[in-house]
C-alpha cells in the first residue's frame, strides 16, 4: 500500500478545519493506508474506514493504520462500490465521506457515486470530500453528478495551503496535478 499524492492534500483539508471535525461522523471509502481518516479520527471526529470487501488485504492494511497511529477503536468495514451489502446497510448517518484519489478509473465512477448516493439518502446535508490526481483531460465527473442530482465545488488549493509541492513536510503531493472537490445533493433546500 502507498500513501498517494491526493491523499496528502485531503489531510491538509481535514487539518485545517480540524475545529469543526469532532464529534462529526466521517466514512473514509476507498482508505487503504487511510492517512485522511487517521488526520479526521485525530481531529476528534467519529471515523469509519472502509476499503472493497473484496480485498482483505486492503482492509488488514486499514486495521494495521489503525493500530500504528493509537486508534483501536476505529472500526473498518468491508465495501465495494456500487454493491449494497449488511455492512453498507448497517452503516450509521454520515456527516462528511472522504475520498482520496478513488476517481481514477472512469468506470468505477459511477459505482462509486452510486455507493456514495446510497448514503446521501441517510443523511442529505452529507458532503463528500474529495480530492482526485488529473490524469486525463478526457474524463469528467459532470454528467454523472447530474444523473445522480448532485452538485460539486471545486476548492482552490491555496485556501487551505495546499498549493506547495510539500505540505506538512511530505514531498508527496510534488507537481502533480491535485484537485479538491466537495460534493453534496444538488438541491439547496435538503
Amino acid at each position: 500500500m502507498y500513501v498517494w499524492p491526493c491523499a496528502v492534500v485531503l489531510a491538509q483539508y481535514l487539518w485545517f478545519h480540524r475545529r469543526c471535525l469532532p464529534g462529526k461522523a466521517i466514512l473514509e471509502i476507498g482508505a487503504g493506508a487511510s492517512l485522511p481518516g487517521i488526520v479526521a479520527a485525530k481531529c476528534g471526529a467519529e471515523v469509519i474506514l472502509s476499503d472493497s470487501s473484496e480485498l482483505p488485504h486492503c482492509l488488514e492494511i486499514c486495521r494495521q493504520s489503525c493500530q500504528m497511529n493509537a486508534l483501536p477503536q476505529v472500526p473498518v468495514v468491508g465495501l465495494t462500490w456500487g454493491h449494497v451489502s449488511q455492512d453498507l446497510l448497517a452503516l450509521p448517518s454520515q456527516d462528511i465521506i472522504l475520498a482520496s484519489d478513488v476517481f481514477f478509473e472512469p468506470e468505477d465512477f459511477e459505482d462509486i457515486l452510486t455507493t456514495v448516493y446510497f448514503l446521501m439518502q441517510k443523511n442529505p446535508k452529507v458532503q463528500l470530500w474529495s480530492t482526485y490526481q488529473v490524469r486525463s483531460a478526457d474524463w469528467s465527473l459532470e454528467a454523472l453528478l447530474y444523473k445522480w442530482d448532485m452538485k460539486c465545488i471545486h476548492i482552490p488549493l491555496e485556501s487551505f495551503d495546499a498549493d506547495k509541492e510539500d505540505i506538512a513536510e511530505s514531498a508527496l503531493p510534488g507537481r502533480h496535478t491535485v484537485e479538491m472537490l466537495v460534493i453534496s445533493f444538488a438541491k439547496d433546500s435538503l
